[in-house]
């Protein structure tokens, strides 16, 4: 055993004050060998495990049980049919704790519900479900009489030989395609593998134009409705041409012939220079006044006369 509490768990786990003479270690601790499933075996009841037999609906609260919901269910048998017995087991619902009593019905073999639910009933379509509807029991009499019988075994030999020709039609259509299993696989693997060099050459053309996704085919609608389309402004030409005039222009003075835009900004950048020397000149004059500035910055300087 891993610890001593697990091995008390198994049972397997003998104290020391107990002695074999005093019997069984469940009897020694004085409880059941169910434990909390036989607290009330005295009445009859045996707590189990029940698994929902099929859709119901809740009594209480009319919410739907699924089949297969399993419940902590109290087993009590209830009455025999012949030599089987009749149980009965007693669970609450999980969404409103309403009380579900289930009997078993040893002669139809199923489930009974006695109270607390309801059966959901559920009716489909032969034809939707692709099945066959089973005789009923005045047909399966009617087979037992010959002539009813020989009657209906005339009728369904005249439904084969109407039917005939579509059947035969369909086995040679299906006979002339899977005739050849060798052209069909090599017909397959060709168009396989031009699919695959399709997928193949639309990815390397995504990759150079820079794309990570595969780009398909272009087509006539896809050039008509870029061709709708119309730029209000020039934001994204200004925006390249900006760019462009940044990354080609020097970082150092004099390196490459300057354009108008980088004369523009060296005349400005005089003209502030300019404007912070004589600002600076005022001030040692003494001549400082708080008039003379403002919140955008130097706007002019007065000099005493």
């Amino acid at each position: 055993m891993s610890s001593l509490a697990a091995a008390r768990a198994d049972n397997f786990y003998y104290p020391p004050e107990w002695d074999p003479s005093q019997g069984s270690l469940n009897k020694f601790h004085g409880q059941h060998a169910l434990r909390e499933r036989a607290r009330k075996l005295d009445q009859g009841i045996l707590i189990i495990r029940f698994e929902m037999p099929f859709n119901i609906w809740c009594g209480g609260c009319n919410s739907m049980i699924a089949k297969g919901v399993r419940f902590n269910a109290e087993k009590k048998q209830v009455g025999n049919y012949y030599s089987t017995k009749i149980w009965s087991f007693s669970m609450k619902s999980a969404c409103c704790k309403h009380l579900i009593v289930i009997q078993t019905d040893p002669k139809n073999c199923e489930y009974v519900i006695i109270s607390g639910a309801q059966r959901k009933t559920e009716e489909f379509d032969i034809e939707d479900a692709e099945t066959l509807a089973l005789p009923a029991d005045d047909e399966r009499d009617k087979l037992a009489d010959p002539f009813y019988r020989l009657e209906h075994q005339e009728k369904d030999l005249k439904k084969k030989k109407e039917a005939e020709p579509v059947l035969v039609r369909l086995q040679r259509v299906s006979d002339a395609r899977h005739l050849d299993d060798y052209s069909i696989n090599k017909a397959l693997r060709a168009q396989l593998r031009n699919q695959k060099k399709r997928v193949a050459q639309e990815e390397n053309g995504s990759r150079k134009r820079g794309l990570g996704i595969r780009l398909l085919p272009a087509s006539e609608d896809d050039n008509s409705a870029a061709a709708r389309v119309k730029f209000s402004s020039k934001f994204e030409t200004n925006r390249k041409e900006k760019r462009a005039l940044i990354t080609t222009g020097s970082i150092f003075r004099g390196s490459s012939r300057p354009s108008a835009a980088d004369k523009k900004r060296v005349e400005l950048g005089s003209k502030r220079r300019k404007i912070k020397a004589s600002a600076v000149s005022n001030l040692l004059a003494g001549s400082y006044k708080p008039s003379s500035w403002t919140p955008g910055g130097l706007s002019g300087s007065r000099h005493r006369t």
